[in-house]
Order: structure tokens, then sequence, then C-alpha cells
């Protein structure tokens, strides 16, 4: 079966805190023949796990690094990677993967009121201002 994944299955999978979801999820991610997974699903769960359960940037990335190792998870990976750095920084998942895709579709400048994010950013060698 070829499955677009919702959070809610990721974060089950990864926390195992519903042992019944947590199987099922577990289950369908290693018998599905194609995971697909959108990027508001990764900002979705970078957010769940860091905020609902206190999980590490480390912890997150080695999560998502774990995922994008199966051979049947369809990704953005480009733009996951721009959120892992931008993760590894000290940032947010989600600014990093808005970059890069606002990058991707034209934008030549990322624009924010989030100093911290355009710091990022510029480090990063993405051309980045401060509103």
């Amino acid at each position: 079966m070829k499955v677009a994944v919702d959070t809610n299955v990721l974060v089950r999978a990864v926390v195992c805190d519903e042992v019944a979801q947590a199987e099922a999820a577990s289950q369908m991610l290693t018998q599905a023949t194609l995971i697909a997974v959108a990027l508001p699903c990764l900002c979705e769960f970078v957010w769940v796990l860091r905020r609902v359960y206190g999980f590490q940037a480390a912890d997150i990335a080695a999560a998502i690094r774990a995922l994008l190792a199966a051979a049947n998870v369809a990704v953005n990976r480009p733009a996951v990677e721009a959120g892992l750095a931008m993760l590894a920084a000290g940032g947010d998942f989600a600014d990093g993967v808005i970059a890069y895709e606002g990058r991707w579709w034209g934008g030549e400048t990322f624009v924010s009121f989030d100093k911290k994010a355009v710091t990022r950013l510029t480090a990063q060698g993405y051309p980045a201002h401060v509103l």
C-alpha cells in the first residue's frame, strides 16, 4: 500500500506512548510500499516532539534521519536537509524548510521579523533580511 502519513502516525512510532497505536504505526510504516511525507507533516512532527514531549534537537534530527534512511519514504529531501541544518544551528526546523522552499519558488531573500532566524539563515548562506 502507498500511504500519505499524518504527523500523529510518525509521533506514535517514535514516542510509543500509546502502545496499540505505536504498534499499528510501526507495522504500517514497515509494510507500506511508499510513505509520502509532506513537509508540513515534518514541521508539525518537530514541533510536537520538541514542545509536547521535550525532545532535544539532536534526538529529533536522529528520528528524521532514521525516517529518511527508509527506502520506502518519499519526501522533499533537500528541503528536509535545510530544516535539519536550521535545527542543528539552534533554530526552528520549519524556518529552514520555509527558506528553502521560498528560494525554490523564486524568492531571492528570506524576510522575517524573527531576528534569530535571519541571523541563522544568513550564517548558512541564505540571503535574509529582518523587517
